[in-house]
């Protein structure tokens, strides 16, 4: 059986910009990503790699802030790290919405690769 994949650029930057949902209400930037990837990633082109991306660097972001939380207690490295993350965590979703509208693959830094 052989099925069509249909471009569909404005639901890959949506799918990045979901991970925004975090900075917004605390929650929500993995989820909401999760289930659009999980659901699209045979119906649309390209999903299944943004996906992945999207969800690879999510699971890095929180492993990292876990890390950060004892390093608080270290001459306050981890509150330094945690704006850091913080940033990250709001740049690049923007940065890899215009990739995605532009046909381009995203690429996220420091994100670790648990799902290939």
């Amino acid at each position: 059986m052989n099925i069509v994949m249909r471009e569909d650029r404005q639901l890959l930057v949506i799918t990045h910009l979901c991970q925004l949902l975090t900075a917004l209400t605390g929650f929500g930037g993995l989820i909401v990503p999760l289930i659009i990837w999980v659901t699209q990633k045979d119906k649309v082109y390209q999903m299944d790699e943004h996906g992945r991306r999207i969800v690879n660097f999510q699971l890095s972001l929180i492993i990292a802030a876990i890390v950060c939380v004892p390093l608080i207690f270290l001459f306050g490295l981890g509150i330094i790290f945690l704006i850091i993350l913080g940033i990250l965590s709001l740049i690049y979703p923007i940065i890899n919405a215009i990739k995605a509208s532009n046909g381009e693959l995203p690429s996220y830094p420091l994100s670790l690769n648990f799902i290939s």
